[in-house]
């Protein structure tokens, strides 16, 4: 795949999930790097924008190796955190580097995430079971995002939050070439010396660059029933988080 050539729709569910299984081993060493560290930041804000109850339960759909519902742990120690991933190879990353953890004392026991393989087009959770669901970049590589969307309000209690951390489109400013030169050229230089599939940096910073702006994907989730939606950007506008109450 070259850095201009997305999979075609029918293709796309299996590509993902093929290269999502190849670069587990690398994901968090090269999200640290695309994002200069503040991938961090990011997700410890989506966990304060889920205003989570005490003792409360969170989804984190298409988790990965399980960063976000690991950071939400953290922050609420009598939280349920669960991490649903249709990748097991990335699910696995994540709970060896738990054990990792646990086994050094880095990590407390009470960080622990319970890991489920599922389609985030159809998750395996009852109706109005989450008091809030969140994503951290995967809207982007779903063959459906209204299904999507829509099905992280169904698991989503009346009145909870669902909040995705998602890239955008470079905005159409005098920072645009220089920016749109960092993600179609920098970050593939960037895969090809670290991943051990570095066709997935072609992909991934192309899929970011044709994916919809914020508001258009504000209007994605007002249009399967969201309600009092807002959204801020980061990264000079290439990354966004969009909040909506179910």
């Amino acid at each position: 795949m070259n850095s201009s050539t997305l999979p075609p729709a029918s293709e796309k569910a299996a590509y993902v999930n093929r290269m999502f299984a190849d670069i587990a081993p690398r994901y968090d060493l090269m999200n640290r790097l695309m994002t200069g560290g503040q991938d961090g930041a990011w997700r410890r804000e989506v966990i304060h924008l889920c205003q989570l109850p005490p003792r409360g339960r969170l989804l984190d759909v298409g988790t990965g190796t399980g960063d976000i519902a690991y950071e939400a742990r953290r922050a609420h120690p009598g939280l349920e955190a669960i991490g649903c991933d249709f990748t097991f190879e990335m699910m696995a990353v994540g709970q060896n580097k738990s054990a990792k953890a646990l086994e050094t004392g880095f990590m407390p026991a009470q960080t622990s995430v319970e890991f489920v393989q599922g389609d985030g087009l159809q998750l395996p959770f009852a109706d109005d079971c989450f008091d809030a669901v969140a994503s951290g970049f995967l809207l982007r590589n779903v063959t459906d995002l209204n299904t999507c969307l829509a099905e992280q309000r169904r698991v989503t209690k009346p009145g909870g939050r669902v909040v995705c951390l998602e890239t955008s489109p470079p905005q159409q400013t005098i920072l645009a070439p220089l920016l749109r030169f960092y993600m179609l050229r920098i970050i593939p230089m960037l895969g090809q010396f670290l991943s051990p599939r570095s066709s997935a940096y072609q992909y991934l910073p192309q899929s970011a660059v044709v994916f919809l702006s914020p508001a258009e994907l504000a209007q994605r989730m007002e249009q399967v029933g969201f309600r009092h939606i807002v959204y801020q950007r980061k990264m000079l506008g290439t990354v966004a988080i969009h909040v909506g109450t179910a």
